[in-house]
């Protein structure tokens, strides 16, 4: 049973990151690609290693862990690399909202 859980965990992940990857290619500007890129991945990144957790449980640890960084580094690194493109490139969504005009 806890190996039919692990397979559905990484199998939902695969299908999450195969989203995150037509996200970043269909997506019109920078800032939409990486929320596609940071959203979809992290949360398909946690369930394949959900997924590993079951079929290897002694690893539990150590996937935790590894779940913990994940979550706390992709978001921190899209928004850091979306303010660094900001700045060098100036407005680039299309949607017209320039919520760091003012913060400059």
């Amino acid at each position: 049973m806890l190996s039919i859980l692990g397979y559905i965990g990484i199998s939902l992940g695969i299908i999450l990151l195969l989203i995150s990857a037509i996200g970043l290619l269909r997506m019109p500007d920078t800032i939409t690609r990486m929320h596609a890129a940071t959203k979809a991945s992290t949360l398909g990144s946690i369930l394949i290693i959900i997924g590993a957790a079951f079929l290897a449980p002694h690893l539990w640890f150590k996937l935790l862990l590894l779940g913990l960084f994940i979550l706390l580094t992709n978001p921190l690194s899209a928004s850091i690399l979306a303010r660094s493109s900001y700045l060098r490139h100036g407005f680039l969504n299309k949607s017209g909202i320039d919520d760091l005009k003012d913060a400059e």
